[in-house]
């Protein structure tokens, strides 16, 4: 058996920049991985792919990407082989952390490690694309800008001002439909094509200068969610009230974070946060990986 952990991400930056021709948008995105961890099994089998999950919420069939990655991957080797996967839950689901992304980016590479490495790096990377957009950013470790429809990964070297300095991640009991966060951004013009150059100057910002950095933290996304659920930019606000250096929704949501320079500091905010809007929501305090 094979055990593998697979991560999640916020995007400091999500700047869709427009509509393109193909139907998707064109869009430059900072995304950092964060140290909040699902876990996948694997083991291989005679024959078929058998996904099992902790959180039976999750579809175990081709609905779910890890199986679709197991798939494909067995698909492109020429395999009639089986494997058996076992998905320890913990990243919430349809939160914009990319937890599903991440499983279907480790289970390409977990496959590949069982199998003897028959796919080059190249090769994996077109097809964690082929699944969809988030899914090439989890086959490395190192903060990257995206683009295109953020499949075209540039990893970046890691931020010296992040180091040390811890997330408080807040779910608010509902999912937001990636498809419907974009389809509605036709109704926020400035939103739906943003200057392009943003992602470059946040990187150039966070070298030197965090607060500086969080201020330039921006979500296209946000003017149709927050739109649409005011209780985020309530969340927001708090943190920001409370000294968060910033808070921004990641993705397309609904998961809201705040930056903070400790695991202190960030304790402090989500003590204030559940002071106001109570205990029942999902939460944590996690750091910014890797260093």
């Amino acid at each position: 058996m094979l055990s593998k952990a697979s991560g999640c991400k916020v995007n400091l930056l999500l700047n869709v920049l427009g509509k393109r021709a193909d139907g998707y948008n064109e869009l430059e995105t900072v995304m950092h991985p964060v140290d909040l961890c699902d876990r996948l099994d694997f083991e291989r089998a005679e024959t078929g792919i058998r996904l099992s999950c902790s959180d039976n919420r999750l579809p175990t069939n081709s609905k779910n990407l890890a199986h679709r990655a197991a798939a494909l991957f067995l698909q492109t080797i020429g395999s009639n082989d089986g494997i058996r996967i076992h998905l320890h839950k913990q990243i919430p689901i349809a939160a914009g952390l990319g937890g599903g992304s991440g499983n279907a980016a480790v289970t390409l590479l977990a496959l590949n490690e069982l199998f003897g490495h028959p796919l080059e790096q190249v090769k994996l990377g077109e097809l964690a694309a082929s699944l969809g957009s988030d899914i090439p950013f989890f086959l490395q470790e190192n903060p990257a800008i995206a683009t295109g429809r953020g499949e075209i990964i540039a990893p970046l070297a890691p931020f010296p001002t992040l180091s040390g300095t811890y997330l408080v991640l807040v779910h608010p009991g509902f999912g937001i439909s990636t498809p419907w966060a974009y389809a509605q951004l036709s109704k926020f013009p400035a939103a739906a094509k943003g200057e392009p150059g943003r992602a470059q100057n946040l990187v150039s910002v966070l070298q030197n200068d965090l607060v500086a950095g969080g201020k330039e933290f921006y979500n296209s996304l946000e003017a149709p969610a927050l739109h649409k659920y005011p209780f985020l930019a309530l969340v927001q606000e708090n943190f920001r009230e409370n000294g968060a250096i910033g808070a921004l929704m990641s993705g397309s949501g609904s998961t809201t974070f705040a930056l903070a320079r400790s695991k202190t500091e960030a304790e402090k905010l989500l003590e204030k946060f559940k002071a106001k809007f109570g205990v029942n929501l999902w939460t944590a305090t996690v750091k910014l990986a890797p260093e």
